[in-house]
């Protein structure tokens, strides 16, 4: 209990650092401010914390996000760059309009024919998370281990699947892998609950993020940036849109090789690039989070590939060396799912937006490119009937809402009892 009582103690000292350093953390690390958009960082250096009673780990469940992309819509790149293109043949852009309009070219040049694909930054990202799960659990994977991998049927989590696969086989040629991507499995790997996305923005909450967004604007100052003429704006272009288009390009370079030599921060200040990320912050808790304002249910679009982990790890449990199941879909998947666990708190319901924020929901510390939650389970031998874990988001040692005596581990048969549970609850009142 005491055990249990300090983790919590921890854990809400810090959510509350983490409330007041939002705004520095992207002053110093501008990448931050992209939400999803931001590239893998790497875990937080330092041991990890030794298993109790002698037990070494013998599984992982995963499910991950594919590597860094591109954008994915046409629309992305081609919008910005037509509004600013008819712009420069009209004499509207300054010089720095002019600059950007190459920059947006050159980035464009660099999407074409790939939208929405793997970079080569995402691959390697894949390849060195799977080298770290590799030597952190060398026992998991030891001899003709067993790896089943499952991803969704978009190319970019495929090709994130197979960089993790050949990491591995290239650590122990003796692994024994099966891989799989088929519309057979979408029905957790990549759920689409209509029902429960009809509840998602309910006009009180879609009003709620329209005044909230009001109250930062973030166009205006830009527009002088790019334009030299005031009423070629006011009658061409929608500030607004535009500049957010800008701010998704300049988010996302960081994810392309071009990202040493092109930038589109420059453009924006500082607060600007933070109230980006503070309205964007709010749009990803009201439709993923538990947010009161449309009923607190969205994290329940996960119950299945929750339910899925639940079995897979019970029927692994029983074998005498399981291996891993290693699963590879998108962050609309890890977000819902990362709040219907409580990974780290992330299950708090706010129904003010401005407390968002200062509760301690950061979007960009859960789903990065390449985000990941595993859960590592330990066992003395297979005999042993108190099977603990651990959870890790993004390879960090997380926190879970269930009692432990043993943190930052748990007790499986104390996860299985509360989360079936907490999804019966809710089926039961659908």
């Amino acid at each position: 209990m005491r055990k249990t009582f300090i983790a919590a103690i921890i854990l809400l000292a810090s959510l509350s650092a983490g409330a007041q350093s939002v705004r520095k953390e992207i002053s110093e690390n501008l990448h931050l401010s992209a939400s999803n958009h931001l590239a893998y960082p790497n875990p937080i250096p330092g041991a990890m914390t030794p298993a109790p009673n002698n037990k070494k780990p013998f599984y992982i469940s995963h499910y991950g996000r594919h590597g860094s992309r591109f954008l994915i819509g046409r629309d992305e790149y081609d919008e910005p760059y037509d509004i600013l293109a008819k712009a420069d043949s009209a004499g509207a852009l300054t010089d720095t309009g002019r600059d950007v309009l190459k920059r947006i070219a050159a980035l464009r040049e660099e999407a074409s024919g790939r939208l929405g694909e793997l970079t080569p930054l995402g691959a390697r990202q894949h390849r060195d998370i799977a080298k770290r799960m590799y030597q952190r659990f060398p026992e998991i994977f030891a001899g003709n281990a067993n790896v089943d991998a499952k991803s969704t049927v978009v190319i970019r989590c495929i090709l994130s699947m197979e960089n993790e696969l050949l990491q591995l086989t290239a650590l122990n040629p003796e692994i024994n892998t099966r891989h799989d991507a088929s519309e057979h499995d979408m029905y957790y790997m990549n759920f689409n609950d209509k029902k429960l996305k009809k509840k998602r923005m309910p006009k009180n909450a879609e009003q709620v993020y329209k005044d909230f967004c009001k109250a930062y604007p973030t166009h205006a100052r830009l527009m002088t940036v790019l334009f030299g003429d005031t009423a070629y704006v006011n009658k061409n272009v929608n500030a607004e849109k535009l500049s957010d288009r800008l701010f998704k390009i300049a988010s996302n370079i960081q994810n392309c090789e071009s990202r040493s030599d092109i930038t589109l921060y420059d453009i924006f200040t500082d607060e600007e690039l933070y109230l980006n990320w503070k309205k964007n912050n709010v749009r990803w808790y009201m439709t993923y989070g538990a947010c009161p304002l449309n009923g607190g249910t969205q994290p329940f679009t996960q119950r299945n590939l929750l339910r899925r982990i639940i079995e897979e790890a019970d029927s692994c449990i029983a074998l005498p060396k399981p291996g891993a199941t290693l699963r590879f879909g998108h962050e609309t998947m890890v977000l819902p799912l990362t709040c219907l666990l409580g990974i780290n708190g992330y299950d708090m319901a706010v129904d003010d937006m401005e407390k968002l924020e200062k509760k301690g929901w950061v979007n960009y510390r859960i789903f990065p490119m390449g985000a990941n939650i595993q859960l590592v389970f330990y066992r003395e031998n297979p005999q042993d009937d108190d099977v603990i874990f651990k959870i890790l988001l993004n390879e960090n040692e997380a926190t879970l809402p269930i009692k432990t005596n043993i943190a930052p581990y748990y007790h499986w048969k104390d996860f299985r009892e509360y989360y079936l549970n907490k999804i019966k609850s809710f089926e039961l009142k659908e």
